[in-house]
């Protein structure tokens, strides 16, 4: 067998993201659909547009590397939505469910971000500075998303789920 490099943990764990961001994209509707808050509907909205984006260029990475696009089965992303599907179920119709789902968002963010801060890392290191730069870009939006999700759940999500307690 031969010795797995770095090439082959970065395809790896593309394939892992791709196949997350696929994901990720099909629950966000369902997250809107369960959001109380009109604030918390529109970021659930603007961060489907925004994974459309990143997944065209993740396919666009795959093509800069010379693979396929394909996803790899992500367990870690297949768990996150799961505590997600489960705040829908065990808090419907509370006062406290968009704040349990701003925190499941918040996980998919904190995912997503460290997955592409070490791919983003891993292609520079590779020399394949035109994929770095797409990765970037989407670190970028995924940090931005995360920090618009904890202002939302600081201005007016938690207080919310508090008040009516």
């Amino acid at each position: 067998m031969a010795t797995k490099t770095l090439n082959d943990l970065f395809y790896e764990t593309l394939k892992d993201i791709y196949y997350a961001e696929r994901k990720i994209v099909k629950a966000l509707p369902k997250m809107q659909r369960a959001a109380q808050s009109p604030e918390l509907k529109a970021a659930f909205e603007k961060h489907k547009e925004e994974t459309e984006g990143q997944i065209e260029r993740l396919q666009q990475c795959f093509e800069l590397f010379g693979k396929r696009a394909v996803g790899k089965t992500c367990a870690a992303i297949e768990g996150i939505l799961e505590e997600g599907e489960e705040i829908m179920d065990d808090f419907k119709d509370s006062p406290a469910l968009d704040a349990g789902l701003l925190a499941a968002a918040q996980a998919v963010e904190h995912y997503e971000i460290t997955r592409y801060g070490t791919l983003k890392t891993w292609a520079t290191e590779l020399g394949h500075d035109d994929i770095a730069k797409l990765l970037e870009e989407t670190l970028s939006e995924e940090s931005a998303t995360d920090e618009a999700l904890s202002q939302l759940a600081e201005s007016a999500v938690n207080a919310a789920a508090q008040q009516a307690a």
